[in-house]
């Protein structure tokens, strides 16, 4: 028999506030272990939450912006287990009243094709950290941090309408996309600000009836998630074509192996014995606020790329990667309509802009060369001033300087040469230089005009019109 996987992801994000959702206590990352916590979230006797109004608003605004339908009255539960990484041996999160539901997010790129349900988001606090390694006798200990617990969580949970690991990893990229660019996450999943828990399951194809589901945890890799699901189909098929019967379960993903393991049985709801949390009152929201926070959303991803193709007329890739970020896309369209040039401002962000900030780790929003002096650097290329090749070299120069490129270009002579007599003597020394590969190129092995042209740029100090120097050259050999 043909089986069929059947898949959904089930994400959890960090919101990006201050504080923790119930505390006071700092979010930020990289703190002290253990340093990043109070009484509130350490679970203390007589201690009482208070809920922050920071992560319910940036919580509404990722359902808003996934098409969710708001419930203006939800609640929060404690649910209960016990784990070291949990100080008050139960999680604060909602259950059966959630705040938002029926929402839905587009994987298609052109927003007509495959559509994700979204069947809820509920707000919920985050666990502390176990420690497995990293210490002198780990082989017999786990360390515990607990600066993560009470961070703000959204856990969002897709409807089982993922068909393939693909489809998976395509919907999990479009949903940090969407995230990121409204501003309430960073999006960091080596941080933990975005974790993904996977269910899959196989059924005969053309059936409808859904097989033994098995849970994939804590997935922190879009390729991670492809890759786990890949295996664990695999995996199953092997059972069921065995006549075997996959166990439910949840399992590990061994990056390093390329598979999974069993990790524990798979708990069901009741196992968590949920009751409403009696420390906080229902979360009762105001039609007029959720609809502000609705007009404040920025463009969305989905909206934003169909106008870069319209506008920008950009290839899919491209549009793909500078639609992923706000304040990238918001650079490219500056140096664009500084450059009146789309497509060159799109090769020099992907390219040179993006090289150097991934080298140094910085933002985007932090970039010292503005948009409107690439723009300026890409019409100097354009107007024949400068080669592509100098571009670079004043790109480098001029990224922490703030120097109008073309200043810096002309108070270093490095106006491109486009005369042709120059040219034609620079043309006629580098051939007589090179009497060998002269001799070879006129015997057929023309490809050495690039020889020739790469002589001409060095003995001009790379300020020759590069294109000239190509039409001069083949001129010139061919009447030799």
């Amino acid at each position: 028999m043909e089986y069929e996987p059947v898949i959904g992801l089930e994400v959890h994000c960090q919101l990006l506030t201050e504080s923790k959702i119930f505390c006071g206590c700092p979010t930020r990352f990289g703190r002290p272990p253990n340093t990043s916590v109070c009484p509130v979230c350490l679970g203390m006797p007589g201690v009482l939450p208070v809920l922050n109004g920071r992560a319910v608003e940036f919580a509404l605004r990722a359902s808003l912006a996934l098409n969710c339908s708001i419930n203006g009255y939800s609640t929060f539960s404690r649910k209960n287990y016990f784990y070291p990484d949990l100080p008050k041996g139960y999680q604060i999160s909602m259950y059966d009243q959630p705040l938002a539901e029926r929402g839905f997010l587009d994987i298609d790129p052109a927003g007509a094709g495959r559509r994700i349900g979204i069947t809820r988001i509920h707000m919920e606090e985050d666990a502390g950290k176990l420690l497995h390694e990293g210490f002198p006798d780990s082989d017999r200990r786990s360390y515990v941090d607990y600066n993560r617990t009470g961070v703000p969580l959204i856990e969002i949970v897709s409807e089982p309408d993922l068909r393939s690991p693909a489809e998976a990893h395509g919907y999990f990229s479009r949903l940090r996309g969407l995230l990121v660019s409204i501003g309430v996450t960073d999006g960091n999943m080596e941080e933990g600000s975005l974790r993904c828990d996977a269910n899959v399951s196989l059924r005969v194809r053309g059936t409808r009836e859904l097989g033994t589901r098995v849970e994939l945890k804590n997935l922190n890799s879009f390729r991670f998630v492809q890759s786990a699901l890949q295996h664990e189909i695999e995996r199953q098929t092997e059972i069921l074509a065995a006549g075997g019967r996959v166990m439910q379960e949840t399992r590990l993903y061994d990056a390093a192996e390329g598979r999974t393991y069993p990790m524990r049985s798979k708990e069901e709801e009741h196992d968590y014995r949920y009751f409403p949390d009696p420390d906080l009152l229902p979360l009762q929201l105001d039609e007029a606020w959720i609809e502000s926070i609705r007009r404040d959303l920025p463009e969305l991803p989905a909206a934003r790329r169909a106008r870069f193709a319209g506008e920008w007329r950009l290839k899919e890739k491209e549009i793909d990667i500078l639609t992923a970020d706000g304040d990238l896309a918001a650079y490219f369209e500056a140096a664009a309509a500084a450059s009146n040039n789309p497509q060159a401002a799109a090769n020099w962000v992907l390219t040179e802009l993006l090289r150097v900030t991934n080298e140094r780790k910085i933002p985007i929003a932090a970039v010292p060369l503005d948009a409107a002096r690439l723009g300026s650097l890409i019409r100097l290329i354009d107007d024949g001033t400068i080669s592509g090749t100098i571009a670079k070299e004043v790109f480098e120069a001029v990224f922490d300087s703030g120097e109008q490129p073309a200043d810096y270009v002309r108070a270093r002579g490095l106006t491109q040469v486009s005369d042709e007599s120059a040219l034609n003597e620079a043309i006629d020394a580098a051939l007589e230089r090179n009497p060998n590969q002269l001799a070879q190129y006129r015997a057929g092995k023309t490809a050495l005009i690039g020889y020739f042209v790469g002589q001409v740029m060095k003995a001009t100090g790379g300020v020759a019109n590069p294109a000239l120097v190509n039409r001069l050259l083949k001129k010139r050999l061919d009447r030799s």
